[in-house]
């Protein structure tokens, strides 16, 4: 498949994912909406692709929407009914809802949806002098793709107000000891290091376990302690038998790298509680 703003590449396992509009610093658009769908999908359904990584060509991950000063519209859910809303946001995938693991490999700016959106990602890595902010507030908007649920669960109330509610600029230093992302390095090291940590997870990880690890993470954010207790009950006791159990174990004794057989496309409904 062909894109327009983004560029898809597979290797060693990983897909990485290239917003690629550097002359707008990656600005968000509808068409790159479109494409981050399309290449989200196509990583979901290749069992070839075991972890995905997402960043951006030139010296910036995301500069936030492509405003336009001159126009009304370059908020555009404002001009739509609710029904119209929920029949657009059906037809697109956003990182969490895929079951293949997620790095968000984050550098220069990151501002607005460009770093909300990031955070659906499963892990993020910063660069130090990466600049983050969640702008809304200032364009006289909200931040959005539910921001309000998982900034208090990631950095705790006081934190999320203040990053929402004053719409401040913040390093990737700073971020990393918030811990709105994993950990915060040079530049030039982001991407090597995003790519390191998904190879090891397309090497070393069972893919049905990792699929299953995730979902029960995103629902965590909805569930109780004694649900969550029963469900992974529920999976471990199917998955204890499974064919990559016996092999991670074997592997282990024997010093090994695991060859994993079982595939996310047609064994992670087996599993699911």
């Amino acid at each position: 498949m062909s894109y327009q703003t983004i560029l898809y590449e597979v290797s060693d396992r990983v897909a990485k994912i290239t917003l690629n509009r550097p002359e707008k610093l990656n600005a968000w658009s509808p068409e790159v909406r479109v494409d981050m769908t399309a290449a989200l999908r196509a990583a979901n359904a290749d069992d070839g692709v075991r972890a995905v990584v997402i960043c951006g060509a030139g010296r910036a991950f995301c500069a936030g929407m492509d405003l336009k000063p001159s126009s009304d519209k370059t908020f555009a859910r404002a001009q739509l009914t609710d029904a119209e809303l929920a029949a657009r946001d059906a037809e697109y995938t956003l990182p969490y809802q895929i079951s293949k693991p997620v790095i968000a490999a984050i550098h220069g700016p990151a501002v607005g949806v460009g770093i909300t959106y990031p955070m659906l990602a499963d892990i993020r890595i910063a660069s130090e002098t990466a600049k983050i902010q969640y702008a809304m507030v200032r364009r006289g908007i909200l931040p959005e793709l539910g921001s309000h649920v998982i900034l208090p669960r990631v950095l705790g109330f006081s934190k999320a107000a203040e990053l929402l509610l004053t719409g401040r600029m913040l390093s990737g230093t700073e971020a990393a000891e918030m811990g709105l992302v994993s950990r915060a390095v040079p530049a030039a090291d982001v991407l090597p290091v995003a790519m390191e940590m998904a190879r090891d997870i397309a090497v070393n990880t069972a893919p049905v376990s990792v699929a299953l690890a995730k979902r029960l993470l995103w629902e965590g954010l909805n569930t109780g302690v004694d649900e969550m207790i029963a469900a992974e009950g529920r999976i471990i006791n199917k998955l204890a038998s499974s064919p990559d159990s016996v092999e991670g174990v074997r592997a282990f004794f024997e010093k090994r790298t695991p060859e994993w057989s079982m595939k996310v496309s047609s064994d992670m409904d087996t599993y699911r509680k």
